[in-house]
């Protein structure tokens, strides 16, 4: 999907409205986009960089989505930390970092630029590419799973308080040792689940062979966690799995639209969190 030199440089020339911007690194990249690195460049036609690249989304005098692609990663990095902060950052990316002009936002962006019409999709003759879209919320898939670990790792609080420790085995039962308690409230709906989850042994299970045999650049990322420990997160052919490395998992499953499935610590959660941490990929 990436342009040719003559449509970025032509995008590029036009003034670009910065919304906001992401980055797209080994250890941080809209999920939306993939399980792992390598296939989030690839669904923008991109080559997995080591360094990676940032995505700034903005719209064009016209009103017109387009996501600009520049491997400035730090420029987008201090923007990003800025805005965190509240602070204001003019991102004026140099046109010599520009690798790409993509039509359309891969995400939803809440927020317009003022002054110009409202934000749609180049015409195809801007660009006769596909425009980029963000994934439907109102149907379950890959995306939408992954969008769901997405929203554990920034609310765990949240999401952990709704668990009853109780649920799971006590030490020393004849439970097989990671064994689920009751699902929690996932954005689909809750319900119940048995203990021993075969959904649940086998993203375990995947996990594990991670360990010996890497898998794909980004596929298990390390990120800053309260106090000395760490929040995990997995990525597997249609699962998610989000855990502290002090404490339980949660596990999502393409084939349970919006169930959220915790793991109990036992015996064998801990050893695998500590593994995985350690060949996970982490922020600069």
């Amino acid at each position: 999907m990436a342009g040719t030199e003559e449509d970025t440089v032509a995008a590029a020339d036009d003034a670009l409205y910065v919304l906001t911007a992401v980055l797209l690194t080994p250890a941080k990249f809209p999920s939306v986009l993939g399980d792992d690195y390598p296939e989030a460049c690839a669904a923008l036609g991109l080559a997995p960089l080591a360094d990676g690249y940032g995505l700034v989304l903005g719209q064009d005098g016209d009103g017109a989505r387009w996501t600009v692609v520049i491997d400035d990663v730090s420029l987008v990095a201090v923007a990003i930390a800025s805005w965190d902060c509240g602070m204001e950052y003019e991102l004026s990316p140099d046109e010599r970092t520009v690798v790409a002009a993509l039509p359309g936002w891969p995400l939803a962006v809440a927020v317009a630029a003022p002054g110009v019409p409202a934000p749609h999709d180049p015409g195809p003759e801007a660009d006769d590419r596909p425009p980029l879209a963000p994934p439907d919320t109102t149907v379950w898939g890959p995306a939408q799973r992954r969008l769901g670990a997405d929203e554990i790792a920034l609310q765990w609080a949240t999401w952990r308080e709704q668990v009853d420790d109780s649920a799971f085995p006590a030490p020393g039962s004849s439970a097989a040792p990671g064994d689920a308690g009751a699902a929690a409230e996932g954005p689909g709906g809750g319900g119940g689940n048995g203990q021993g989850h075969s959904g649940i042994r086998r993203v375990l299970a995947e996990a594990r062979t991670y360990i010996d045999s890497p898998p794909p650049l980004g596929r298990v990322r390390s990120s800053f966690a309260p106090g000395d420990a760490r929040t995990l997160r997995a990525d597997g052919p249609g699962w998610s799995l989000v855990a502290r490395t002090d404490d339980i998992a949660f596990v999502l499953l393409d084939e349970e639209p919006g169930e959220v499935l915790p793991v109990g610590r036992g015996p064998e959660l801990p050893g695998l969190l500590e593994a995985l941490d350690k060949m996970a990929v982490r922020p600069n």
